[in-house]
Parts: structure tokens; C-alpha cells; sequence
């Protein structure tokens, strides 16, 4: 039988990041964001660089279909590198399950060649489940963290792509599976 000691670090393991860190990354890389985009462009306006968009998402699979939308808003220091801040609202339905998610996110875009974006993403939803059975329906409510990486093909201010999910749980998450297509947006 485990002592308390191994099942403390045991839970301590499984347990996922608190909203509390996530807040403290998100604020730290906003806060990074905009300090290079004070000294990176020192003659020209702050606003002038700014770029709004976002990105829109459908999934489909065997057995369900997933929607999303995501306005943002990104800073873009120079021809190569963007980085900024979205909203994120998702809808999904595997079978009986029925998923509606909103968050945040923060991302980072790199074109190392005008034609071909890069990108990681970290988004965290808030969940909120409802699994239907024969007698009853369960409802679910958590937080979900996801860390995206994707390259996509530009063309002046559109990019369509794919991303992957380094997080992805196939029991909890919203998405059909970890690899998804998108098309971005920013004007």
C-alpha cells in the first residue's frame, strides 16, 4: 500500500498547471511582447504595427464535428516576427458529447520566407462538457491547456496551414485529434 508521501507526489504529478501560473505566463509574455516592441521600433508608432484578425476552424471526424472561431490581435516587430493575444470560442460534438469551450491564448508568428508562416500557440479553454447517457445527462466542467506548433502556407495578409496539439488528451479535449487545419486572417 502507498504511503501519503507517494500518493502526494503522485497527485502532485497528475495535477494539471494551476490558472494562477497560466495567468502569471500569459502576463509575462505580454509583458516581453510589448518591451521588444518598444525598442524594436523606436522611430515609428506603436499602433502602426499593430494587426487584428484571427483565425477560424472546422473539424470532422467519424463520429463528430468541431467549430471555432478566434479573434486576435497580434504586434508585428518586423517582416519576420509577430507575436499577440486571441480570444478563442469553440463548439464541438462526438457523439453524445456535446463540448462549448471559451478562452484565450497567446501566440508567436515567424515567416522565415514571406510564403511560409511558423507558429506556437499556447490556448487554455474553459470546458464545458455534457455527456449524455440512457438515463441521464453528466456535465463536466474544466480548465484545458493546449500548446500548438504549425506552418502554413502566406499569401499577403491570409495563411492556411496545420497545427498539432503537444498536449493534446484524447479523453478531455475539445478537438477531434491533435492535428488540425486553420486559416488565419490579419489585416
Amino acid at each position: 500500500m502507498p504511503s501519503i508521501i507517494e500518493k502526494n507526489e503522485t497527485l502532485k504529478q497528475n495535477r494539471p498547471m494551476s490558472l494562477k501560473k497560466m495567468i502569471f505566463i500569459g502576463f509575462i509574455t505580454l509583458n516581453i511582447t510589448f518591451s521588444l516592441a518598444q525598442t524594436t521600433r523606436n522611430n515609428s508608432d506603436f499602433w502602426n504595427n499593430i494587426r487584428f484578425g484571427g483565425s477560424i476552424g472546422l473539424g470532422f471526424t467519424n463520429n463528430g464535428f468541431n467549430g471555432s472561431i478566434s479573434p486576435s490581435a497580434i504586434y508585428q516587430f518586423n517582416e519576420q516576427f509577430a507575436s499577440g493575444a486571441s480570444l478563442s470560442f469553440n463548439y464541438a460534438k462526438f457523439d453524445e458529447d456535446k463540448f462549448l469551450a471559451y478562452g484565450g491564448s497567446v501566440l508567436t508568428l515567424f515567416n522565415p520566407i514571406p510564403q511560409l508562416q511558423m507558429s506556437a500557440e499556447f490556448e487554455q479553454l474553459r470546458i464545458n462538457r455534457t455527456i449524455a447517457t440512457s438515463t441521464i445527462d453528466i456535465e463536466d466542467n474544466y480548465w484545458l491547456p493546449a500548446l500548438f506548433i504549425g506552418a502554413g502556407y502566406s499569401t499577403r495578409n491570409v495563411t492556411m496551414g496545420l497545427r498539432y496539439d503537444l498536449l493534446y488528451d484524447d479523453n478531455k479535449s475539445i478537438y477531434g485529434n491533435a492535428l488540425m487545419p486553420f486559416v488565419r486572417v490579419y489585416f
